[in-house]
């Protein structure tokens, strides 16, 4: 089973376009060992706002000779895609089909409650704080973040393995886990936000789940407390 640890670096929050990426393959997450890996830069179709450069500094002049960002495909025998908050990586490449996604982001906020903040470099100064300032140095180019996301992975797995029983030994486990993860206890949007979706009103969960476009984790917290 061929899994990808992923990130981006794109133009922008606004119509993203990629512009760096970067991969690990990893064997299982038994051991986390690392196959082979990528980066790679690409050239936008337009400029790069003026956030997204202030986080990952690359100038749009820098990438006037790289391949087009329609060019990036994942390996063909790509069955898991992980990173944090994996689904924005997922649709800056165009949202291959047949890929599951594992979310760190949605396990760390299962696994390591209680947190002030889940962002990736917020979790590498809580998991280790030692080593967080030299780690975090080159954060937000795509490599160094897949090699942050891995020691947060290896974090995560830890702590479902204690948790859990028997010790998971597959990505699809890893994957079931994360699914699991993403499903919201507490509402967290609207008028309602903060409040746990079993006390939602009735008329409100039949409103949502009349919506078009409602985030499919939403949904299924909603149905499962209708």
């Amino acid at each position: 089973m061929h899994a990808l640890l992923f990130d981006t670096e794109t133009t922008g929050t606004t119509h993203p376009q990629l512009i760096e990426a970067a991969w690990l393959e990893l064997d299982s997450p038994t051991s986390l060992s690392i196959i082979q890996q990528f980066e790679q830069r690409y050239r936008p179709d337009h400029k790069i706002s003026l956030g997204a450069l202030a986080t990952h500094h690359i100038y749009d002049e820098e990438l006037q000779n790289c391949p087009s960002h329609s060019t990036f495909r994942l390996p063909a025998e790509t069955q898991y895609l992980i990173g944090h908050n994996v689904d924005y990586d997922w649709q800056v490449i165009g949202s291959p089909e047949g890929v599951k996604r594992i979310c760190t982001l949605a396990l760390a906020r299962r696994y390591l409650p209680g947190l002030d903040s889940h962002s990736q470099s917020a979790l590498i100064y809580h998991l280790d704080r030692t080593n967080a300032r030299e780690r975090l140095r080159a954060a937000h180019s795509a490599l160094a973040d897949v090699q942050n996301c891995l020691v947060l992975l290896q974090a995560l797995i830890q702590r479902i393995n204690t948790e859990h029983q028997p010790t998971l030994a597959t990505w699809e486990e890893l994957w079931r886990y994360s699914e699991r993860a993403r499903i919201p206890e507490i509402m967290p949007f609207g008028k309602h936000r903060g409040m746990p979706i079993a006390d939602l009103p009735s008329d409100y969960k039949a409103w949502l789940l009349r919506q078009d476009g409602l985030d499919p984790y939403v949904k299924m917290a909603v149905q499962a407390n209708f």
